[in-house]
Parts: C-alpha cells; structure tokens; sequence
C-alpha cells in the first residue's frame, strides 16, 4: 500500500498515547446479568474461553461486544488525568499512517455523501496506550479498536496493529499495511452507519429482540455492513489514488477479515463454535462482504439488513 500520497488528517485526530490512562473502575460492568437483553450463560461461556485462550480479559470482550450499539449502560466522565492533548500535535510513531487513512476515508465518504445530496461530517480518531476514557465508558486496548456513537470517535490502540500480525496471524510484513487501513476502514463505516441513521435503528431492535441470540444476529448484520462499507472506500480510495493498491493488498484484507471472524476465534480458543455468541460474522461472511464493498464500489450493495443469508 502507498500511502505516503494520501493526504493526512492530523487537526482529525487525538494522541493519547502519551496520557497514563483512566483512574477509577471500568466502564463495563463487573457481573453479567442473564437475560434482559444482557449476556446469557453460554455467551459468556465461549467468549471466557476465547479470552483465556488468547489472552483477554473475557470481561473487556462482554463489555465491547455490547459498547456499538449501546447495550452498555455505564459511562463515565474523563478523568482529569486524561485530559487530551489539542489535535494535530501527534507523538505516536504510527500517527502518519493512523492520520492519512483517515483522511482518505474522509475524502472517499465526502464524495459519496455529496452525490447523494448529503453532507459528510468527518469522524475524529482517538490513538492510546492501554486505556483511556470515552463516551461508552472505558476503552482498553483487550477490546481491540471501536467507534462509539455517544461521541462519534473512533478509539484505537495501535498495539492491535502487532496483534493483528503476530496473535491473530491476520497478515503478514508490508501487506500489513493495507490490513491496518481495513481495520481503520471499518470502524468509519460504524461512523457512516451513525450518519445514515442505521446504528440507532439497529440499536432500538436489539431491545426489540426477545433473547441475546437475536440480538446478536442484529450486530452481526451492523458489523458486516460496517466490512462492506471498507470495501466501498478501498473501491474509491484505489480509483483517486490510481497507485495507492499494490499486488497482494486486497488479498491481506481479506486474510484479515477471515482471521478476526468469530468462527477463527472460538476455534483458536479451543471450544466448539457457537453461532448464536457470534456479533461480528464468520470468516466467510467477513471476507465476502468486504469484497462485495470492493468490486461493486456501492453503498447500495452493502445492504446486509436486506440480505436474506449473510
């Protein structure tokens, strides 16, 4: 991936790295309620064993599985020791990268709102180290990176960049590159399913939903949706920046929607695969709808909620 010709972002971006992190508890809770829209035993059961399996607070995994649609009630305020620092005084060597994909994020959504009739409003990213405080309670790095609606930001730990090449074997060397820009990708198309009304919509048919399985069958369509909205801005990232994709690029991506499918996950945990626990989709239908995103290059396309078979 060439992305030193992509333009950067820096005034969109927070750099948080630096800061000591949160004081005080968790945003999530400590005891998992059953039923209520809360996780049940068998959830919790598989996502402890991915958790122990690979590493993880299993709680951090139950909190971020309920922090996008905003199924987690607690939040809390920042702390005075992570007051941010101003955009654009970026420390962290990853800021480059983290500002440019940003920005033509940005630039590819802009242009499609504006077609449309519609104006884009830019989603900022906030980069940290370990854990910081937002809008849906305490971001920690265990949960890998996320966009909450509460305050419209993106919250990424760039040590999931390593984890996503050495834990997860999501990808490998240079390829790497466009495989970080996927992740970054993603959470903007949470940003841009905000915009568009989807996420609150999803969000009042989770507490519609009668059981934790339906409601998760709900979140995998919203993640699903947010994996083919990556594929619509690499589609328009490659045609603006004729030269932006190199060979193996598109292939790194989908090794890395393969690699992250709740499916790999619960196999690398040991335990059987339950599909009723799942809340971002198989390693098939994350590759699939990331390649539908990138060869039809529509917002139409990626129509999940629509889709009668994910």
């Amino acid at each position: 991936m060439r992305w030193d010709q992509l333009p950067r972002g820096d005034e969109d971006v927070e750099d948080r790295t630096g800061d000591t992190g949160p004081s005080g508890p968790s945003g999530f809770p400590s005891s998992f309620p059953i039923g209520g829209g809360h996780l049940g035993i068998g959830g919790m059961l598989i996502l402890g064993l991915i958790g122990y399996a690979l590493g993880i607070d299993p709680r951090m995994l139950i909190g971020g599985a309920d922090i996008l649609l905003g199924n987690n009630q607690q939040t809390q305020q920042r702390a005075p020791n992570t007051a941010p620092r101003p955009t654009g005084q970026l420390t962290s060597a990853d800021a480059p990268f983290v500002s440019s994909v940003l920005r033509s994020t940005a630039v590819t959504w802009q242009m499609i709102f504006e077609k449309n009739g519609q104006t884009y409003t830019r989603p900022r990213l906030v980069m940290f180290s370990g854990s910081t405080n937002s809008g849906c309670g305490t971001a920690q790095s265990q949960m890998g990176p996320f966009y909450c609606p509460n305050d419209r930001l993106i919250y990424l730990d760039t040590s999931f960049f390593k984890d996503l090449e050495v834990r997860f074997r999501g990808c490998a060397g240079k390829a790497c590159e466009f495989a970080r820009a996927y992740v970054i990708a993603h959470e903007v198309g949470h940003h841009v399913q905000n915009l568009f009304d989807i996420l609150p919509k999803a969000q009042a048919q989770q507490r519609a939903s009668s059981d934790r399985a339906a409601a998760n069958r709900i979140q995998v369509r919203v993640e699903l949706q947010a994996d083919c909205y990556a594929g619509v801005w690499a589609y328009h990232a490659n045609e603006k920046w004729s030269s932006l994709l190199e060979p193996g690029d598109i292939e790194a991506a989908l090794k890395t929607a393969a690699a992250i499918g709740d499916d790999m996950l619960q196999r690398q945990a040991g335990g059987r695969v339950v599909p009723d626990s799942f809340t971002h989709g198989t390693s098939e239908q994350r590759s699939r709808w990331f390649n539908i995103g990138f060869k039809q290059g529509s917002v139409a396309a990626c129509n999940t909620f629509a889709a009668s078979n994910v």
